[in-house]
């Protein structure tokens, strides 16, 4: 990185550090590390504002070096509510620059689809005595295009399906897909405000249903986030059964999505078998703690369920039978000519566009990327067990679910080994209180990819700013992205071959 280098603070995946030690520089500066640092490789992980004295805004970036497996913060202090913004430089600021904005009401000028992405009240508003009346969800100035026999489409928010809302408008000609439009928020819920001054007893819970798919990852990134700020040390045994927590749901999700894709195209054998099988692995992850999405079992200071030799050797034996019953069920998958014509150059993202856009997990390894937290800014067990990158080079819908195959593959082997050498001792240690005056960076590769958990605490520890970027927030636009030029009939395999979190994006 060529600009004010001596201004970007950088450190470890799952460290702190005090925010002294971070020095701010001029929004111009600013400005041009990010768009300078994503040319040479790094990626935002997070870009986000804090309100401090007399109301006015910081500006956060979290750059992740992958090939040096640091992170670098940055910050710029507001003198206004304007900026010269990011984006017509460097997309992957896009989404980020529209929250903040939405958040914040500081615009970023030259912004070049300034849309709301939440439909909230500003965050300044209840502080400063504001009555001005809420936006209204959905509601904003569509994209169209018009055109003879251009016709528009529009499905949801609601759904024929026990799913959760979103709004999507496409731009057609007959068959052909011109423009998508995706519209969420209807499941937004202020979480992030929620966090503020904690933690508390109820953080924890937060986590866990920021998306519930993902409360195994969640609340992962949130205990080794909380074990940073505190200066809590975690067990080898706890450290151990987490990572064992995190590749279930891996599997359980990945197993759930193939099955999904073979519905998507009528294909029942690979459906109905998916099915079944995913709630074996969800059974696996009752059978440790209880609960069959992993509740209850991370908890800062190590996990709140310990298993003895009995259920090891249980989920031993499960996991054999389950990588049996995979093999036969996703084999008839990828053997199936029908279902690979479907599959196949359908819903194509190009490498170039993937880096672009920043795409992070199976999404971006499906495009031949090879990106992977566990492997790029390894944390706790995977320190030790370093699981091998699964990628394919095509980008389409084939290459999404073939990445979720492979992985489910070496999530197994990393189980099998992990539960056969399972330490002793302590599974739990009892937190400490945070330090005050500290920011701390934790990345988890959940299985929709990069967690993002950012917190800077106040002078009594306390929570003065949280940040959760869940990997469906890097990730929504590349499935309109996907549609373009595409079948509208296509709509649903490429929607499900991505398997974005609504909740999570909105928190």
């Amino acid at each position: 990185m060529s600009v004010a280098t001596s201004n970007i603070f950088s450190m470890s995946n799952g460290q702190a550090a005090d925010i002294a030690n971070v020095t701010g520089m001029s929004l111009g500066d600013f400005r041009s590390s990010i768009i300078e640092a994503v040319k040479q490789g790094l990626r935002i992980s997070a870009l986000f504002g804090q309100p401090i004295e007399e109301g006015r805004l910081r500006l956060w970036a979290v750059l992740s070096h992958d090939a040096r497996s640091v992170v670098h913060l940055l910050h710029a202090d507001l003198d206004g509510d304007r900026y010269d913004s990011i984006t017509p430089d460097c997309p992957q600021a896009h989404w980020f620059e529209r929250e903040i904005f939405e958040q914040w009401k500081v615009k970023p000028c030259g912004h070049p689809w300034l849309k709301p992405i939440r439909f909230h009240a500003p965050y300044g508003q209840a502080s400063q005595g504001r009555a001005e009346p809420l936006p209204e969800i959905g509601v904003t100035d569509f994209f169209g295009i018009e055109g003879c026999e251009v016709h528009e489409v529009a499905v949801g928010p609601v759904h024929a399906g026990i799913i959760e809302p979103g709004h999507f408008r496409f731009q057609c000609h007959g068959e052909n897909v011109f423009h998508l439009e995706i519209s969420l928020g209807y499941q937004h819920r202020g979480v992030e405000r929620k966090l503020a001054g904690g933690p508390d007893r109820r953080t924890i819970h937060y986590m866990e249903t920021l998306s519930g798919d993902t409360s195994v990852g969640h609340s992962l990134a949130y205990s080794e986030l909380t074990e940073a700020l505190s200066a809590t040390s975690t067990p080898a045994k706890a450290q151990v059964l987490r990572g064992v927590a995190l590749e279930l749901e891996r599997i359980a999700n990945h197993t759930g999505d193939l099955g999904a894709l073979a519905g998507d195209v009528g294909y029942l054998p690979t459906l109905s078998y998916c099915g079944r099988i995913r709630g074996d692995v969800l059974n696996m992850s009752a059978l440790i703690c209880g609960n069959r999405f992993g509740r209850g079992l991370v908890r800062p200071g190590g996990i709140g369920f310990d298993i003895d030799g009995d259920r090891r050797d249980e989920l031993l034996r499960r996991l054999d039978l389950l990588e049996k019953d995979l093999s036969v069920a996703v084999g008839l998958l990828w053997n199936s000519s029908s279902v690979m014509a479907r599959f196949e150059g359908t819903g194509t993202i190009l490498r170039r566009d993937c880096l672009a856009m920043g795409l992070v997990g199976p999404a971006a390894r499906a495009c031949g990327v090879e990106q992977d937290i566990r492997r790029d800014m390894p944390h706790s067990i995977f320190q030790l067990y370093q699981i091998p990158v699964s990628t394919c080079p095509t980008g389409d819908v084939f290459a999404r679910g073939y990445v979720r195959w492979l992985e489910i593959q070496r999530s197994v082997a990393f189980l099998r080994e992990q539960l056969r050498g399972l330490p002793g001792g302590a599974a739990q240690l009892s937190p400490r209180p945070l330090q005050p005056g500290r920011i701390a960076v934790s990345l988890v590769e959940g299985w929709r990819g990069e967690i993002c958990h950012v917190a800077l605490t106040d002078s009594q520890g306390k929570f003065a700013r949280y940040k959760v970027v869940d990997p469906s927030f890097h990730n929504w636009f590349a499935l309109a992205y996907a549609l373009r030029g595409q079948q509208i009939s296509d709509f649903p395999l490429c929607n499900k071959s991505f398997n974005l979190s609504y909740c999570g994006h909105d928190l």
